[in-house]
């Protein structure tokens, strides 16, 4: 939205903005006083140190959290680079200056403001609003932290929050600042436009020998076959193992009686009941006659059992069931009084009984469904059994095979069948395998970075010699040998010499067309000449009128200070092209909404420039030393 922002750099000052570096995502200062080793430390923050351990663990734990926002498009080789690990320290003391900072503020939140936090806390509220303790309990537990170690961390992150919030709200923006600027965004010009296609230059081109072996010469990277080798493979995991496991019926069988409670289904039962409410503290006089209207209810059911809820309705003080005709829904043990649910679990369906007395009055109930204990049959349930069964077993195996495979693969190494026909496995072949993963060969056990290390090792290419076996994903192993290797060449000329010729004469037609348009421009800028030009047409940042991106970045920052202008682009694929400047002009409506947006844009720009400053500053103030170059952290996948 802010090109104007990039190509206008020398009118306002708030365009250094650019330079802002990528928001720090501040998650907690655990680990503040760690110290180890003077050779293990890649950075000091005052007294304080950080440790290449704690590098490490943020790089892999930034890397985690792009690989699951991205999923397949992350690819690890294009983002763990130098740069994102040096990003990653320069964070990590960031972090440690502003924790400092906060010591020597006083910064702190009152024990009133964090219990309010937590009860307002929306993850830790129940439906109805209250404070659930249990979910509470299920967050400390799920990050091991204590009460106290968890208030901690809250602290500081509140503590955090307000400083850089304070810092962030001095970002202001000058409403005549971001109005010149959205000014320029929203800045409209007429342009007409005179193409000189490549194309119709092309006759005009004669490519000799010279220049064909000029360009082959310049560009032979372009001609390089990377090396490549044809390999077998052999992959053990555990589906291999499984489909070698068999499960004998009398196994199957046996399972099924010791576990049979775990095929049967717990009784379920449903009640209805009917309450005459009673004190606790009531006279005997009140109790009995609480008792006696009870009676009478039960009577009256027994005598009409299918107007139970019509009754309830009329007659139940229980207000939570009685709209519902008593209906208690299924019930779970301890779910009830402790007399009503004996009572309730030892009738039958459709039985009625009653009074019967707890700490809320008298109840009158009825059981309106049943379903007793049932247990699945052995043939029902058998192929899931005989699939548990075999799992388990795979399981127990998998290791002691693995540690066969391994030790075949390594002892007999000049030939990867010793180790297939011992575990039942197939020899594999794959060709023009290179040294990098394909992302084209996708999940493919071979295409395995750990794997192809260990492939195109000396040992194995110069011997032949298998592989060790590699892990290359859970539970699976891989161990391969090169059976052809060819190593990288560059295509002779004679093989590419017409691509070449092609390419050539493609560039050279360019650079008539560049030629002809630059002199047609020149005339037209000594003439003001329209002539030869397309309509006119006016065109805006937000609306090219089908114009290129390329061109019409070029001709919004044209400059326009004597019309007409005019500007010359080479156009990707086309040619090139002359655009006349006509006019330049303000749309006559303006966008009010498009104005703020862009204006609460500026300022989140100018705050976070302020940031920047500010993190410069207390990490001056806390004497600052980097001891480690980013070439030199690795991360688990790196090693």
């Amino acid at each position: 939205m802010f090109e104007f922002i990039r190509t206008h750099q020398k009118l306002m000052q708030i365009l250094l903005a650019l330079l802002i570096v990528p928001s720090f995502v501040f998650v907690g200062v655990a680990g503040y006083n760690n110290s180890g080793d003077q050779a293990n430390i890649v950075a000091k923050v005052g007294d304080q140190s950080i440790s290449r351990q704690e590098w490490e663990s943020a790089q892999r734990s930034q890397l985690d959290s792009l690989r699951q926002r991205m999923g397949a498009q992350f690819d690890q080789k294009l983002i763990d680079t130098p740069e994102f690990k040096q990003n990653v320290l320069e964070r990590l003391v960031a972090e440690r200056a502003i924790a400092a900072e906060m010591v020597r503020s006083h910064l702190t939140v009152a024990d009133s403001v964090l219990q309010k936090q937590n009860l307002e806390n929306p993850a830790l509220r129940k439906e109805d609003g209250s404070f659930d303790m249990e979910r509470y309990k299920a967050l400390l537990a799920a990050q091991g932290l204590s009460p106290a170690a968890y208030d901690a961390q809250r602290r500081r992150e509140m503590s955090m929050q307000q400083l850089l919030g304070a810092v962030q709200e001095t970002g202001i923006v000058p409403r005549a600042v971001a109005k010149q600027i959205s000014d320029f965004g929203a800045q409209e010009r007429e342009v007409q436009e005179q193409l000189f296609p490549a194309a119709q230059y092309l006759a005009q081109v004669k490519v000799t020998d010279e220049m064909v072996k000029a360009f082959y010469d310049k560009n032979s990277k372009l001609f390089e076959v990377p090396e490549q080798a044809k390999i077998e493979y052999v992959v053990f995991s555990a589906a291999a193992v499984a489909d070698q496991v068999t499960v004998s019926d009398a196994e199957v069988a046996a399972y099924y009686e010791a576990n049979k409670a775990r095929f049967s289904s717990a009784e379920s039962r449903r009640a209805s009941h009917i309450l005459v409410t009673v004190g606790k503290d009531a006279s005997a006089a009140d109790k009995a006659a609480a008792k006696a209207k009870a009676e009478a209810i039960l009577a009256d059911v027994k005598k009409n059992p299918a107007d139970f809820a019509k009754i309830a309705k009329a007659k139940s003080q229980d207000p939570s069931s009685a709209e519902q005709g008593g209906d208690l829904n299924e019930l779970e043990k301890g779910s009830l009084p402790k007399a009503l649910e004996d009572k309730a679990f030892s009738m039958k369906q459709g039985e009625i009984a009653g009074p019967v007395e707890t700490e809320f009055g008298y109840h009158v109930i009825t059981i309106t469904a049943l379903k007793p204990v049932a247990t699945k049959p052995l043939d029902e349930v058998k192929d899931s059994i005989a699939a548990d069964l075999k799992k388990q077993k795979a399981g127990k195996q998998y290791s002691e095979m693995a540690e066969s495979f391994t030790n075949t693969v390594y002892e007999q190494s000049d030939s990867l069948k010793p180790a297939a026909d011992k575990l039942k496995l197939k020899v594999e072949t794959a060709e023009h395998i290179t040294r990098n993963p394909s992302p084209a060969l996708g999940t493919a056990p071979y295409n395995n970075a750990k794997f192809l290390t260990a492939l195109f090792s000396s040992e194995s290419l110069k011997n032949k010699r298998n592989t060790e076996a590699v892990e290359v994903a859970p539970a699976t192993l891989v161990a391969g040998r090169i059976v052809e290797f060819k190593p990288a060449a560059k295509r002779p000329l004679a093989e590419v010499d017409a691509a070449i010729r092609q390419r050539v004469t493609a560039e050279e037609a360019v650079k008539l067309a560049h030629k002809e348009g630059e002199a047609k421009m020149a005339a037209a800028k000594a003439s003001g000449s329209a002539e030869g030009y397309g309509p006119a047409q006016i065109v805006s940042r937000a609306d090219g009128k089908g114009l290129s991106p390329v061109v019409l970045a070029e001709v919004m920052k044209a400059d326009t200070s004597k019309l007409p202008a005019y500007v010359g682009v080479d156009v990707p694929g086309a040619g090139y092209g002359v655009y006349r400047i006509g006019k330049v002009q303000q749309p006559a409506a303006q966008d009010e909404a498009r104005r703020k947006s862009e204006q609460e844009q500026i300022t989140s720009i100018v705050a976070e420039q302020e940031m920047a400053a500010y993190i410069d500053a207390i990490k001056q103030k806390s004497k600052v030393k980097i001891l480690a170059k980013a070439e030199t952290a690795k991360t688990d996948e790196a090693k």
